[in-house]
């Protein structure tokens, strides 16, 4: 296996108008990298704020950290372009992101899980965190059951073998195998290349021994349009593998074509249960959340839950029901 020493690390942390977090991830991550003599790179995808200011100056007194320009804009091509110009000396890559914050062990205890477990990849659980008002509700409902739907990187737990996971440490090389990241992906690029590194023979680690803070959206339209794009990058995941959505995302995407039946109500009141059901489902949920957080506006977290999921869907089926190239038939010898 290969050493885990000094070196040996190439951090990337994807950026785009992060100029309220990307100095908080900086300094979360700084002490991890002086042990380890680890590369920083912030590919940045046109940030129109602070962003790039702020890593400038940070650059400019630390030989470690750089500052990438990424002109393909989106995560998934920010982590290819940095681990094409720095891979190459760098046997292990960890993927940050801007809107989080991190323990400081967080780079140790991936190693040492990846040591342990022989790992080719390690994933990592999330827990949402607000400070306003909304975004507390948006957070809650996020790592509810009813948010989050069980997914396993959103709950905490011993530490488990996983086809998917909240990306942190790669094996650089497992990561160039496969091609790594697939570059149009905006949204759910993470779950398409664990797709095809599991495919290709590779295992990935879901530690309980550490964990990111995430910090939501804090309007709930730019959330909706968040979950919409997670809906439409499943939908994209599924369809270029010829594979099928999971129970559990099944249910999800039926969500949106039964509540639209309730146009159908003046036909038959019985039209109108999907959307019934769908608003109980919001009730019980937000009591639930309530009790959890010992919050009355755990019932408001419940609805928002409930509007993820709905978002979620109607952006599956609007990429599910796009019209497809056509495939291409080799000519005629």
């Amino acid at each position: 296996m290969p050493e885990l020493g000094a070196g040996k690390v190439l951090i990337v942390i994807p950026t785009l108008n992060e100029e309220a977090h990307i100095a908080q991830v900086l300094d979360g991550i700084a002490a991890f990298a002086d042990r380890r003599d680890a590369l920083v790179v912030v590919a940045d995808g046109g940030s129109r704020d602070r962003t790039c200011e702020i890593v400038r100056a940070r650059a400019a007194r630390d030989p470690r950290v750089r500052l990438l320009d990424n002109p393909r804009r989106l995560q998934a091509a920010a982590v290819n372009l940095a681990v094409e110009r720095f891979g190459d000396d760098h046997p292990w890559l960890l993927r940050l992101d801007a809107h989080s914050a991190y323990p400081p062990d967080f780079g140790d205890v991936l190693l040492a899980e990846a040591e342990r477990t022989g790992a080719d990849s390690v994933v990592v659980s999330m827990e949402a965190q607000g400070d306003a008002f909304l975004q507390r509700i948006i957070a809650d409902a996020q790592n509810s059951r009813i948010g989050n739907g069980g997914s396993a990187h959103r709950l905490a737990g011993g530490g488990v073998w996983v086809d998917h996971g909240h990306h942190a440490l790669m094996r650089t090389s497992a990561f160039r195998a496969v091609g790594g990241y697939d570059p149009t992906f905006s949204h759910n690029e993470d779950a398409e290349l664990d797709r095809r590194l599991v495919a290709a023979g590779y295992r990935i680690w879901l530690t309980g021994k550490t964990r990111l803070i995430y910090f939501p959206r804090r309007q709930l339209q730019p959330l909706m349009r968040q979950y919409f794009n997670f809906g439409r990058g499943r939908a994209r995941n599924l369809i270029k593998h010829g594979a099928r959505p999971g129970l559990r995302q099944a249910v999800v995407a039926m969500l949106a074509p039964a509540v639209a039946l309730v146009a159908l109500s003046p036909l038959s009141a019985i039209f109108a249960l999907p959307l019934l059901i769908w608003v109980l489902a919001c009730l019980a949920g937000g009591a639930g959340i309530a009790l959890q957080t010992r919050s009355a506006a755990g019932l408001l977290s419940g609805f928002v839950a409930g509007s993820m999921h709905m978002a979620w869907s109607v952006g599956f089926w609007r990429q599910w029901l796009a019209p497809r190239p056509a495939p291409s038939i080799a000519a005629a010898g």
